[in-house]
């Protein structure tokens, strides 16, 4: 096997835990009724989740030998709105049909919502694709390619401040940024980025990892950040913003790095790499259909906030019932995918 390979195992992989975590978040925040707050579980899992996944999306997204010329950059978006916008809108018309009240209330609800009931990440993705199709389709011709990619991502991460800084900015709180979702483009394009530019530079990256210093200072980071924002809390308003955004970048990386240290581990030779890797292969279909299948135990929430704080207890229960979920989901996405037209459609997979 070769090292291209291997790598793609893992990160087919880990992408199928970032889809477990972030299940099991939405185990822990809707089906026990927890809070960050409460949650041993909820408050460490915020952090990396998200970020980790739109990391991947963009690590795929590279691609060295495509050609981004007009038709070529126009077919490849149209291929993403497709895959994203109908699924998404199928989906949550089926949630809102299923799970909640009175339709035509919820689904304007929905509409006007940033979350949308939690189908924001394919439009966001969406907008992201969009804007990284766009950037590079202008820089096809620059010189010092990977240089502008840095620039750009650390812009993002100043405009994603901006978010954080109500007495200077007021437009997160507008109605469009809120009915269009991108204030969360505005908060994770640069994890996407980063991701980006982590393929870009991958073999030079991987040298980083490797260096004698290199995790034990990142782990030292991590934990300083995370214990800021979980219990010390010694930065006040917007400033609490920075450990929480190195604790993002922190935990995001130990995870990548745990993933391809142990890649040997995470192989289809393996039974839990067969299973992350199947699972890191139909993340739309488990995203977009695991809101739908969440049980309602608001018991579950009450025992463990009866036991608190135990982070193993807390992130037991919602890994259990997130799997649970997961199989109801891939078992659900199989009987549609029989269909040549579903499978297609709803998951962008041609028969």
């Amino acid at each position: 096997m070769t090292q291209k390979q291997e790598r793609m195992e893992w990160l087919d992989a880990m992408r199928g835990f970032t889809m477990l975590m972030v299940v099991a978040y939405h185990v822990s925040l809707i089906s026990f009724g927890e809070t960050p707050k409460t949650s041993a579980a909820m408050s460490l899992l915020v952090l990396f989740r998200m970020p980790l996944f739109f990391f991947v999306s963009g690590f795929v997204a590279y691609k060295a030998s495509f050609d981004w010329n007009l038709q070529d950059t126009a077919s490849l978006l149209w291929k993403k709105i497709r895959i994203q916008i109908v699924p998404t809108v199928i989906f949550l018309i089926a949630y809102l049909v299923i799970r909640r009240g009175n339709f035509g209330t919820e689904f304007i609800k929905a509409v006007e919502s940033p979350y949308k009931y939690g189908y924001w990440f394919t439009l966001t993705l969406l907008y992201m694709f969009i804007c990284y199709y766009a950037l590079s389709l202008l820089l096809r011709k620059t010189r010092h390619q990977n240089i502008v990619w840095i620039v750009i991502w650390i812009a993002s991460i100043a405009v994603y401040a901006t978010a954080y800084m109500p007495k200077y900015f007021t437009y997160p709180r507008d109605y469009f940024w809120k009915v269009s979702s991108l204030i969360q483009l505005v908060i994770y394009f640069q994890f996407f980025l980063c991701g980006n530019l982590a393929r870009r530079y991958w073999t030079g990256l991987q040298r980083v990892f490797e260096s004698k210093w290199f995790f034990p200072i990142l782990a030292v980071l991590a934990f300083v950040s995370c214990a800021d924002i979980l219990r010390w809390h010694t930065l006040r308003l917007m400033w609490t913003n920075l450990p929480r955004t190195l604790a993002m970048y922190t935990t995001m990386i130990v995870v990548l790095m745990f993933f391809r240290h142990y890649r040997d581990s995470f192989t289809k030779a393996t039974a839990v790499g067969r299973w992350l890797q199947y699972v890191g292969t139909r993340t739309l279909d488990v995203y977009l259909l695991h809101y739908i299948f969440l049980p309602v135990m608001p018991f579950m929430g009450e025992w463990l906030n009866g036991n608190r704080p135990n982070f193993v207890l807390s992130i037991s229960c919602s890994v259990a019932v997130a799997v649970v979920v997961i199989i109801f989901c891939l078992i659900t996405s199989n009987i549609l995918r029989i269909s040549p037209l579903y499978s297609e459609h709803l998951f962008g997979r041609k028969k």
